[in-house]
């Protein structure tokens, strides 16, 4: 076996001190060129099934236990009993059980419906095929069949008739084949289905060339080599047909529809005659049925396998996941049912259903993770769990899924312009959680890892198409819910199994081969030996036998304990230092008492006690050092005044074992604010305390926690105050603002981040403290900046001492390193975030923590790209804080496609607006605010839906519409959220400089969840809630933010991530009130005096709702500020400018946007 090279995750190491602190691992993860694996689609195995008995026919069900779904109940496999899976793919073992992949069972030719709508079928007769052909209807008109999906079982004929002689050109599909009396949907080859509902400013239904008032006769494509999801088939042998027609029937009436025009749009009356009685032997009026024919059993092309090779070859170590009890309900594409449009409402609102199953949304999110959307109890579809950013499942819709949705843009009365109606425009609904989810185990978590598109483009030329920014978010430490914590493998000494070539680690979509003695990288194709003591047999599918022992091998998230190989020093105990400045300004704001106070209680849950060492600095014209040796009764405090060349009295007492010093560490907190009560000095010297901090930490690193309440104004790093000058704004000057005025603050960031210490900054004060300035300590560090404008202790200190305890307590990660690897002909080529890039690819993270989350820019080097599926390895090497070198790793997978309606399919809303926002931030520091709404934001949204325009323009030219995707129809919604945050909007009127950079700094690590609540917060009526329901977050019935929505007789609560706002109306009941708030607040009117006593039911439930919000968003103290009603400027910068669907101080409205988003698509369109 050749020799295994030397491990290159870090440069090499220098022998003095310095740089053995800058580099603690001597190995870990390096981005070397890969060469993606690519399987190969021949001899493809089998698929479970359950057996047909010939005695059943189409018709056959069975009744399910009382209070329980659909039950899917796989055949026992002979054939696989080693490894206990259900079913086999390797050819080299004769399949003893089940029916080939791809080709369906044999199923009878005998006609039948289903029995009854309240029996569930088990498994429906599979898809048969026939040539096409014209086939006569009952009013001599010719019926054209249209083709059938693999699933659907079935086929149908087109309404449109034929007056003439038939032109195969133009109505005969030449791959569409239909048999057999079970009806699908109708369906046109290669063209997508559209939207049925034109939206007039009064919401009314305005008929065009394409729409009617209710609905169209929905139309889908042929499948295709589309994307295939991880560990989910497109297709199942068992799909239902939920909507069967006795044998023989026709569609009964003549249809006068030409055949060269597009499908007829069925309006709510047809669609209401079209709910089929399965009990009725009768068709019902306006239902298609085909005449009888023998099925013949034809193999049908089935689902390749997602990242594995299909042939002889050993399988992947986890199979796909088996439908679920709820995976065979009548929820499946395909599947040919009806769905009664109330009248005069039409799709405007799809979000209200869920995603397809086997498309590439449904993958997506956590409800159908299972193979299926969940039933009500009457078998019914649960619309409740239905996500708005996914692609919709009419469920009983006459038709298939709808590829994409259109508004109607029509001119107003008196205008030429084009206008939408406001009502009909897509808004997001209230969700448990905004992540994708895993679509296996084999991949990660979308918490964890989530890309801006699931399908990649496999060109450079299909990826210049793609006008949105294409990427991932890593959030590699994100707190995972109860029972679904990472797992800890260690292999001891025999070391973790990584590719010999490219340095990626075992994982699930690695394929062993030659009986075990070797594995396949995923990455690169690079065949590598096993060790011995890591060796185990393969059974008859391929599989180790021992693949459930092993997360690694079944698990897209693992986290390896790391061997001593990867150090080159013991590991270092956690450190926390603290800079508190006890300026004048420091000690009248209260800040000092709040901080000791939080310090002090938390100084017995500190990470990794009783290894943990704590120091302090104290700072104003000059540096306070504490010598806190575990031999004193009491702290001494040291003096020094040399501002220019600051040295380090007794240095070895200054950073001290907490356990050892516990009660001298205590008294200095208990002592600290009476020692500078009356400290009257105004300046602050925060350069000189920065380097001597650094002299003190940089032998062991750890977290710096920085308390600023003025502007540096002593020593190096000195500041002056700008910002003030509205003639600045607008000008080429502007973005000068929003960068560090002194480079010290960089350049000690970076050495900072060489020596492991990461900063967080607090920074208080009612005036200009340069948060540009200081904030880069922050970010170059990996820290996180907290501010408190104007701070007072009764109205910001419950939120100081939240958000100081949860950085002190929650769980950190040290001296930690990430790198992400991608397979051959992709790299990640910029990111976004707060780290220092340490080389290429390899971030730098002195102390990260679960709330911090990472943005990269993903780019194609190659032309062409001849693989199947693109491989992703987050990989972050850390230090625990109980002393562990350990390995986080997260594994995904996503298929290459070479066709752009499939990337549209695929995208994610939520990973889109996240790399999208940290793009325009940045470039918000070399360029105008206004440029970068405009180039950022609005343009990359206008050339976006240009491009899917001009997708679909020629198939349907739909004059006066806006057609986009319906993946991406929260898009513009959330882009305009952008356009309008406080990071991004208006001048120095709107926000102060300081606000505005905080602003920038925190969305610059927040996690997805938290940064579309920003961009869109929610809104819903506050006394409503209380008063007649309950306190459950789920019971709350979310509004559009818009002021139309106020209601002057109530009250609202506005949540946007970072605050609660609560307005309460000029004319709201004073008995609700006194509940609300307590009698003293009402009666003075000053709202700090509000008490939540929780004496009466209204003051418990809201108690127990802020509660509920709170724990939904921990990073982050949500404070709550109450406003009244014409309580200005209050009102106008809390409430208004929330209002994202309005014009406040002349930005544009929703509707409006659209409109400027339709006009400026049709302009090269």
């Amino acid at each position: 076996m050749a020799s295994t090279p030397p491990r290159q995750d870090v440069p090499p190491m220098l022998p003095d001190a310095s740089s053995a602190r800058a580099q603690p691992y001597s190995s870990g993860p390096t981005g070397v060129g890969t060469q993606p694996f690519r399987p190969s689609t021949q001899n493809q195995g089998t698929y479970p099934v359950p057996p047909f008995r010939p005695d059943q026919t189409a018709s056959y069900a069975f009744r399910p236990p009382p209070n329980q779904g659909p039950v899917y109940r796989p055949p026992p496999s002979t054939s696989d009993r080693a490894s206990g899976y259900p079913y086999t793919q390797s050819s080299s073992q004769p399949a003893s059980a089940g029916p080939p992949l791809n080709q369906p069972p044999s199923v009878s030719s005998t006609p039948g419906s289903l029995s009854s709508s309240s029996y569930y079928p088990r498994m429906p007769a599979p898809p048969q095929f026939r040539p096409p052909s014209a086939v006569p209807s009952s009013s001599g008109q010719v019926m054209m069949p249209q083709p059938s999906l693999p699933g659907q079982g079935a086929s149908a004929y087109s309404k449109s008739p034929i007056t003439g002689p038939v032109s195969m050109s133009q109505t005969v599909n030449p791959l569409a084949s239909t048999a057999g009396p079970f009806p699908v949907q109708p369906a046109i080859l290669n063209q997508p289905s559209m939207s049925t509902v034109g939206l007039s400013r009064t919401g009314q239904n305005v008929p065009g060339p394409f729409s009617t008032s209710s609905r169209s006769m929905p139309i889908n494509p042929v499948p295709s080599s589309g994307p295939v999801l991880p560990g989910i088939p497109q297709s199942l042998p068992g799909m239902p047909v939920s909507n069967q027609n006795p044998a023989g029937q026709h569609p009964a009436g003549p249809v006068s529809t030409p055949v060269n025009q597009p499908p007829p749009m069925f309006t709510s009356q047809v669609s209401n005659q079209m709910s089929v009685n399965r009990q009725s032997s009768a068709p019902a009026p306006g239902s298609f049925s085909s005449p009888p024919k023998a099925p013949t059993a034809t193999p049908a092309r089935g689902p390749p396998t997602f990242g594995l090779p299909a042939t002889s070859a050993p399988v992947p170590n986890i199979p796909p996941p088996l439908p679920n009890s709820a995976s065979v309900g009548p929820g499946f594409p395909g599947q040919m049912g009806t769905y009664n449009v109330p009248q005069g409402q039409g799709l405007s609102n799809p979000s209200q259903y869920p995603p397809a199953f086997g498309s590439v949304q449904s993958a997506q999110y956590p409800q159908y993770a299972s193979g299926a959307p969940s039933l009500t109890s009457d078998g019914q579809l649960n619309r409740a769990t239905a996500y708005p950013g996914a692609a919709p499942l009419y469920q009983n819709v006459q038709g298939l899924v709808e590829e994409f949705q259109s508004l109607s843009m029509i001119s107003g009365p008196g205008s030429m312009e084009g206008s939408v109606d406001a009502s009909a425009l897509p808004r997001p609904e209230l969700q448990d959680s905004d992540y994708p989810v895993q679509s296996s185990p084999a991949n990660c978590h979308g918490r964890y890892f989530q890309l801006t598109c699931n399908a990649l483009p496999n060109s450079q030329s299909l990826a210049a198409r793609w006008h949105l920014p294409l990427g991932a978010v890593s959030h590699p430490l994100a707190e995972a819910p109860l029972n679904e914590e990472v797992p800890v493998i260690d292999f001891g000494s025999s070391g973790i199994i990584r590719c010999r070539r490219c340095r990626t680690y075992i994982n699930p979509f690695a394929v062993f081969t030659d009986n075990g003695r070797r594995w396949k990288c995923n990455l690169c194709n690079l065949n590598n030996e096993v060790p011995s003591d890591y060796y185990c047999p393969l059974d008859q599918t391929g599989r180790r036998t021992d693949v459930h022992e092993r997360p690694e091998l079944s698990r897209g998230s693992v986290e390896f304990i790391a061997p001593a190989e990867y150090m080159v020093r013991p590991p270092m105990p956690p450190v926390y230092f603290f800079l508190i400045d006890v300026s004048f300004s420091a000690i009248k704001t209260g800040m000092l008492q709040i901080a000791v106070d939080t310090i002090k209680s938390c100084l017995d849950k500190l990470p990794g006690y009783p290894r943990t060492q704590i120091g302090f600095l104290t700072f104003d014209s000059a540096l306070h050092f504490y010598s806190l040796k575990s031999t004193l009764t009491q702290p001494q405090m040291m003096v020094v005044a040399d501002l220019e060349d600051p040295f380090l009295p007794m240095p070895d007492d200054l950073l001290v074992n907490l356990s050892e010093s516990k009660s001298v560490v205590e008294a200095l907190l208990n002592s600290l604010p009476s020692m500078f009560k009356d400290n009257l000095n105004v300046e602050s010297a925060v350069g000189p305390a920065l380097r001597s901090v650094f002299m003190i930490m940089s032998q062991l690193g750890g977290k710096l926690l920085f308390f600023q309440s003025s502007l540096p104004s002593l020593g190096v790093g000195r500041l002056k105050m700008r910002g003030n000058d509205q003639r600045v704004y607008g000008t080429d000057n502007e973005p000068s603002l929003r960068n560090p005025e002194d480079p010290f603050y960089k350049q000690m960031a970076a050495d900072f981040s060489k020596m492991q210490i990461s900063v967080n900054l607090y920074a208080f004060g009612d005036s200009y403290v340069d948060l540009a300035s200081l904030g880069t300590l922050s970010k170059y560090t990996a820290g996180q900046v907290y501010f408190y404008p104007s701070f007072q202790p009764n109205l910001s200190g419950e939120k100081f001492r939240y958000e100081l305890a949860r950085d002190l307590t929650r769980e950190t990660a040290w001296e930690a390193v990430l790198r992400i690897r991608c397979g051959k002909g992709m790299r990640f080529s910029k990111y976004h975030g707060h780290f220092m890039l340490r080389s290429s690819d390899l971030m730098a993270l002195p102390a990260v923590d679960c709330d911090k989350a990472f943005a990269m820019q993903l780019t194609l080097d190659e032309t062409l790209l001849t693989t199947q599926n693109a491989y992703f390895q987050s990989a972050l090497l850390y230090t625990s804080s109980n002393g562990e070198r350990r390995i986080r790793v997260h594994t995904a997978a996503a298929p290459l496609v070479s066709d752009l309606n499939e990337m549209y399919r695929a995208a994610d809303t939520g990973a889109i607006m996240m790399l999208m926002s940290r793009i325009a931030l940045e470039s918000s520091l070399v360029s105008k605010l206004d440029d970068v709404r405009q180039q950022a934001v609005q343009s990359k949204l206008v050339r976006a839906f240009r491009e899917y325009q001009n997708l679909f323009g020629v198939q349907h030219p739909l004059t006066g519409r806006l057609i986009y995707p319906e993946s991406l129809k929260l898009l513009p919604l959330y882009c305009l959220g952008l356009y309008k945050c406080l990071a991004l909007r208006g001048g120095h009127t709107n926000a102060t400089l300081d606000e505005r950079l905080f602003a920038t700094f925190d969305m610059m690590v927040m996690s997805v969840p938290r940064l579309l609540s920003l961009l869109y917060p929610v809104m819903f009526r506050l006394d409503e809630h209380l008063l007649h329901g309950d306190a459950d977050i789920k019971a709350i019935q979310r509004l559009p933010l818009t002021s139309e929505k106020l209601d002057a007789r109530g009250a609202f609560l506005v949540n946007d991530g970072v605050r609660f706002i609560i307005w309460l109306g000029s004319v709201l009941p004073v008995d609700f009130s006194i509940q609300l708030l307590g009698i003293e607040a009402v009666q003075s009117g000053d709202f700090n005096k509000a008490v939540f006593d929780g004496n009466n039911n209204v003051s418990k439930r809201f108690a127990t709702l802020l509660k509920s919000l709170r724990s939904r968003n921990p990073a982050v103290f949500q404070q709550c500020h109450f406003v009244r009603q014409g309580d200005q400027p209050r009102e106008g910068f809390l409430v208004l400018f929330n209002m994202v669907e309005d014009r406040p101080a002349g930005l544009v409205g929703y509707a409006d946007w659209m409109s400027q988003l339709f006009r400026q698509v049709k302009q090269k369109a």
